[in-house]
């Protein structure tokens, strides 16, 4: 059978391409799979759960007034940083980064949230930045979110960016305590990023497939429940999406297809800063500080018909 993508078609291509470990295992699973295909889909698993590069390249020092905390977590650990400069009774947000990030990654706009009057926690992801363990799953990112809430909560409001978007909206529709949204960069729900990812290593379909079946059964979850549209029939909070017209890891259409399926969501299209300069644009971030402050006006618009009032692109 042949791959489900061409490398050039194919987004997940682009986010593997620098690792030349990822290559070298991509060769060892199409081995795998014409000999044992059983042994070809765990190994091709256990790259999937691997966050590359590596969180030890990903780590970044954060200014002195921020603080890091530590939790158990999963038989691993989690880690949250705080600003403890900051009044209390300030509004609490959480910022939560993509698949291979970190939380450190959203400290820019994390200080405008500071100057915007609020009080915002950064989270590194298993198996991400200072976080416990080496392998983990889109699952346990949400299930993350409710052990740091468990601590922090409630949210006025979370900022997700890539795949930490689709973990922060399915939290958020499983009833995780938040009153808006801000998803930077939405990632492709995973049912699609598997077929790209077996594609971007030549595997046939059917592993990609297989894959899907083994973290269902792992993870006690039906990976529908991560499709914008399923998310969007549970979601009914104000939510802002933002994303970049050339964006090569995480497909504009994706952020398109999120804003349309939300039935409060204002998109946001930026247009040159990719997957990851969005997050340190001031354009953005003040755009993020209006929409949780709810001075912007866009989230609660009442005029046009109701596909406008889902898809309110902004150039």
């Amino acid at each position: 059978m042949a791959p489900t993508s061409s490398p050039a078609a194919n987004p997940a291509a682009a986010f593997y391409a620098a690792s030349r470990p990822a290559r070298w295992m991509g060769a060892a699973l199409r081995l795998a799979e014409r000999v044992a295909p059983r042994l070809g889909t765990l190994g091709a698993l256990r790259l999937f759960f691997t966050p590359l590069p590596w969180k030890l390249a990903m780590r970044r020092p954060l200014p002195a007034a921020w603080r890091a905390r530590e939790w158990s977590f999963e038989g691993s650990t989690i880690t949250a940083y705080r600003r403890g400069d900051l009044p209390a009774g300030r509004p609490r947000v959480l910022l939560v980064h993509g698949w291979a990030g970190s939380g450190a990654q959203m400290h820019t706009l994390a200080e405008e949230l500071v100057v915007g009057g609020f009080d915002p926690v950064l989270l590194d992801f298993p198996a991400h930045g200072r976080s416990g363990g080496w392998r983990t799953t889109l699952p346990q990112f949400t299930r993350a979110i409710f052990a740091v809430t468990a601590r922090l909560g409630p949210w006025h409001g979370i900022v997700a960016h890539s795949l930490g978007t689709i973990a922060a909206m399915h939290t958020a529709a499983r009833g995780l305590p938040v009153r808006r949204l801000v998803l930077i960069a939405p990632s492709a729900p995973p049912s699609l990023f598997l077929e790209w990812f077996a594609g971007t290593f030549g595997l046939p379909r059917a592993v990609s497939q297989r894959m899907r079946e083994q973290i269902e059964h792992r993870e006690a979850v039906d990976l529908v429940e991560f499709e914008p549209e399923w998310l969007g029939m549970r979601l009914a909070i104000p939510c802002l999406v933002v994303h970049d017209r050339k964006d090569r890891v995480a497909p504009f259409a994706a952020g398109e297809r999120v804003a349309a399926a939300l039935p409060q969501a204002a998109l946001h299209a930026t247009d040159g800063l990719g997957h990851r300069r969005v997050l340190d644009d001031a354009t953005v971030a003040a755009r993020v500080v209006a929409h949780l402050a709810d001075v912007s006006g866009t989230s609660n618009e009442t005029g046009g018909s109701p596909s406008q009032r889902r898809l309110h692109a902004v150039a």
